[in-house]
């Protein structure tokens, strides 16, 4: 019986760690549950939303100083998210290599 009672409490435990925290739904306090994310900070996307809901990470990183790239990826493997995206290679563009004219020329010559 106490082996089931603590094996429901760690797997509550385990859900309620890795919960998502919208960014755009989160008071003040659930934010700074989020590993990395203190009261200044908090602050910072509170009054920011406040203007705005923020649209994708990319623009709550152009919009809120002391959040990058970096920043960003922490907070998104803690469980932050926003408008319920993780932060990730989804959201970066992936950068395709063309070749020149020149390039095609002297291939086809060959």
């Amino acid at each position: 019986m106490l082996k089931k009672m603590l094996s429901a409490l760690l797997a509550f435990w385990f859900m309620a760690a890795v919960a998502a925290v919208d960014v755009n739904k989160a008071d003040q306090a659930t934010l700074e549950g989020v590993k990395g994310i203190g009261p200044g900070l908090s602050t910072r996307l509170l009054d920011e939303r406040k203007k705005s809901p923020y649209k994708d990470w990319d623009d709550l990183i152009g919009r809120v100083k002391g959040v990058g790239e970096g920043n960003a990826q922490r907070f998104s493997d803690a469980g932050l998210t926003v408008n319920g995206a993780s932060y990730g290679a989804a959201t970066k563009p992936t950068k395709v290599t063309v070749p020149s004219s020149s390039a095609k020329a002297s291939a086809a010559g060959k």
